[in-house]
């Protein structure tokens, strides 16, 4: 690790393409790899067969490797959406991060794992200049389908080093009506209609916030403390609650 940023080795997958919609970066999205061993992790992203790849892996002894120029399209997000864009990989750059994940028994991530992942999205953010709410998890971005990197992810200490957003201290507000949680939620960033009702998409929507901004009680249910915490971080952003945002 050096002052600016870890040390990182080039290990290049064939699995990539020609960004589209003029090549524009303002994503990171952060995952895990939900994998016995970096190896394992390594062999699948670099595989033709498996197509799909991401910009970085960096395994659990905290050393980087780079897999996709950060020019290039990398297939790490697969079906999803952030603040309406539906083409996640052509804005982003992806993370991996060595991990078994959630099916392999979820537990905290590494010291020195986090720090080069720190010191690597450092350089990332000032590099495309992309903004703190766009530091995403892959579960923000696809909620109905993925939890990673998940609720154990050091999020406040990442946006405290300037790596994303994090909530102020909240008290708990009244809930607003379903439909109006809807809209801001996915004012703030989130693929979600004002349906007005308690689907799965929704439900899935709110345990991808809790993951990533109340980890303490995951239950899908969005309460006073939910709430106030999305409300502090749309008005981060310039926003004002249940309007929606999008600038």
């Amino acid at each position: 690790m050096t002052e600016a940023g870890p040390a990182i080795a080039w290990h290049p997958s064939p699995n990539h393409g020609e960004r589209r919609g003029g090549g524009r970066v303002d994503l990171l999205v952060l995952h895990y790899t939900g994998m016995p061993d970096a190896g394992a992790a390594l062999a699948r992203l670099c595989d033709p067969a498996a197509q799909v790849s991401a910009h970085y892996l960096v395994p659990q002894d905290g050393h980087v490797c780079q897999l996709v120029a950060e020019h290039r399209r990398a297939w790490h997000a697969g079906l999803a959406c952030w603040r309406g864009e539906r083409d996640v990989n052509s804005r982003s750059i992806g993370v991996e991060i060595a991990h078994p994940g959630h099916a392999g028994g979820y537990r905290p991530f590494p010291v020195a794992q986090m720090a080069a992942v720190l010191g690597l999205c450092r350089g990332i953010v000032a590099r495309h200049d992309i903004p703190a709410r766009n530091v995403v998890a892959h579960s923000d971005v696809s909620p109905n389908r993925k939890e990673d990197p998940g609720e154990l992810f050091p999020w406040r200490n990442f946006a405290r080093a300037g790596i994303g957003l994090w909530p102020g201290r909240c008290d708990p507000m009244p809930v607003p009506p379903l439909s109006s949680v809807q809209r801001a939620l996915a004012a703030y960033g989130y693929d979600l209609e004002a349906t007005g009702s308690h689907d799965l998409a929704t439900r899935n929507a709110v345990l991808a916030f809790q993951r990533h901004f109340r980890p303490a009680r995951l239950n899908g249910v969005f309460d006073g403390e939910c709430t106030a915490v999305l409300a502090d971080l749309l008005a981060q952003c310039g926003c004002a609650w249940p309007e929606a945002c999008l600038a």
